[in-house]
């Protein structure tokens, strides 16, 4: 990302005038070691979001009190956010995150996409439809049932259970041999 593209995400995220939590990695505006936010950004949510960098994100997605996760549309996020029943504002950067995006927006009917300009007016408009609007109730519920097909597959005799106890024992006979 840009120094632009990080003030916009934190304009936006700032004028929802919600609570949150960002995870930012300190190199995650390209070419710079540390990724600074402006102060008056942090003076203006001070008291309402708390910025780290790092975290254990299948635990914080696991958390009841969280509404939305932004994300970049990684494989791992994608799985994490499914299987905790979060919905996600979506954006893609490269390889698999395009199609995963894809998959969690028109699909799975559990993402919303940012536009790969990103604009703070935007951001706002999408975290509080997230949070707060009719759509992003609708996409919170299919959230709550892909989440719920997600422990199904992976419960004792769920098909992602029975597959993979399939290739374990494939692979075992072949080895016998």
């Amino acid at each position: 990302m840009t120094n632009h593209h990080l003030n916009e995400f934190a304009w936006g995220i700032a004028n929802s005038k919600l609570p949150f939590l960002w995870i930012m990695r300190p190199d995650a505006v390209m070419g710079e070691e540390t990724s600074n936010l402006p102060q008056e950004f942090l003076d203006e949510v001070k008291d309402r979001g708390y910025i780290t960098s790092w975290c254990s994100q299948d635990q914080v997605l696991a958390h009841p009190s969280i509404g939305v996760f932004l994300t970049h549309c990684g494989w791992n996020s994608t799985t994490e956010a499914i299987s905790s029943g979060v919905p996600t504002i979506c954006w893609p950067f490269f390889a698999e995150q395009q199609t995963n995006c894809r998959y969690l927006c028109n699909n799975w009917e559990m993402g919303m996409e940012i536009n790969h300009d990103v604009k703070r007016e935007e951001i706002t408009k999408l975290v509080m439809e997230m949070m707060e609007g009719k759509k992003g109730k609708e996409m919170k519920q299919k959230s709550l049932e892909w989440k719920k097909k997600a422990k199904n597959a992976t419960d004792l005799k769920g098909s992602s259970y029975n597959n993979f106890h399939k290739l374990i024992t494939e692979v075992l006979h072949r080895n016998a041999i």
